[in-house]
């Protein structure tokens, strides 16, 4: 099962995410719900990073994806992380064998 943990302040603001496992929705190649949350991680981290040039600390290991907001002066980082929650949220919805979404107060 994929967990995704977001992380966020005692303001109300998103700070960052971290996801870790496999969906098992189905064999490698095949997993419809592991390529729908790859896709949106994968844009979301990249539009925090290069295109709204955010300080972000970003690590990426086998089955680990680390995003922590070090600074989010405008609240942009905030509004594109509640875009990924959201849609993460709704392919919990569909596929709640597979995926796990969190919050956790910080």
């Amino acid at each position: 099962m994929l967990l995704a943990r977001f992380y966020r302040s005692k303001q109300n603001k998103l700070l960052g995410f971290h996801l870790s496992g496999h969906a098992e929705y189905d064999e490698e190649g095949l997993d419809i719900v592991c390529a729908s949350v790859s896709s949106a991680v994968m844009l979301t981290s990249n539009t925090i990073t290069d295109i709204y040039k955010l300080n972000a600390k970003v690590e990426v290991l086998e089955d680990d994806i680390l995003l922590k907001l070090r600074d989010d002066p405008d609240g942009d980082g905030d509004k594109l992380l509640l875009g990924l929650l959201t849609h993460l949220y709704l392919i919990e919805g569909e596929y709640g064998q597979s995926i796990k979404v969190e919050v956790i107060e910080r």
